[in-house]
């Protein structure tokens, strides 16, 4: 059964061009050109969300909260904002993926297809990454089948970040997210707390890797 694949995008040519490439590569694309229809939607009921941020009837953006609120399913956003912030903002909000406008479709096919390869396994009881698996019920990790010890946040960070394989996880979402409020988190404090993260992990810490200008991620493959 081919994967079925969500595209929400008002501008007609594109998304005509997008559904065609989808089609051509196997797999099943419905098409939605308004915000306020796609914020009504089920999520779960596809495997891979592609959206758009200016659209009619809701905000991109907005759609993107509602969807994350709701289930795990990878989003890839399209927007023509080439501006950081909106980057950002897009990733802190829960997109696994960015593209910029103009792009090749052919380029948009083949990130689908790469990030349809990665399992979502956001609320599983075990969770692998390469050496790295997580019992999330019993809050014990272990590397290459060696239990490793981890302080509450380390193990935090850790599931944030496996939860998303290979998805770039913004730095002030780890710490909104993640470090205790309590004790004044900040992103220099997230940035120690991934070094030392890293260092138990052993080899398997070069699989936490920094996405520059953004924060991090945690590659679903092992590191050589």
């Amino acid at each position: 059964m081919s994967a079925r694949i969500l595209l929400v995008e008002d501008d007609e040519k594109l998304g005509r061009q997008i559904v065609e490439h989808l089609t051509e590569a196997g797999l099943e694309a419905s098409w939605l050109r308004d915000g306020g229809t796609a914020l009504g939607l089920a999520p779960q009921n596809w495997a891979l969300l592609i959206l758009d941020l200016m659209l009619p009837g809701a905000h991109g953006l907005d759609v993107l909260k509602r969807w994350r609120s709701q289930c795990d399913v990878p989003v890839l956003v399209l927007s023509a904002k080439q501006d950081a912030s909106v980057k950002v903002r897009a990733l802190e909000l829960g997109a696994d993926d960015y593209m910029t406008k103009p792009f090749w479709p052919e380029e948009l096919v083949a990130r689908v297809q790469a990030r349809l390869r990665r399992p979502v396994l956001a609320r599983a009881d075990r969770v692998e990454c390469g050496a790295i698996a997580l019992d999330v019920a019993a809050r014990r990790v272990f590397v290459g089948g060696a239990e490793v010890e981890l302080t509450k946040v380390e193990f935090e960070l850790l599931q944030a970040l496996a939860m998303r394989p290979g998805a770039a996880i913004a730095r002030s979402w780890l710490v909104q997210n993640v470090l205790p409020p309590e004790r004044d988190g900040t992103e220099r404090t997230l940035d120690v707390h991934v070094s030392r993260l890293r260092k138990k992990l052993g080899t398997a810490g070069a699989q936490l890797t920094t996405v520059w200008g953004i924060g991090y991620k945690l590659k679903s493959e092992d590191v050589a």
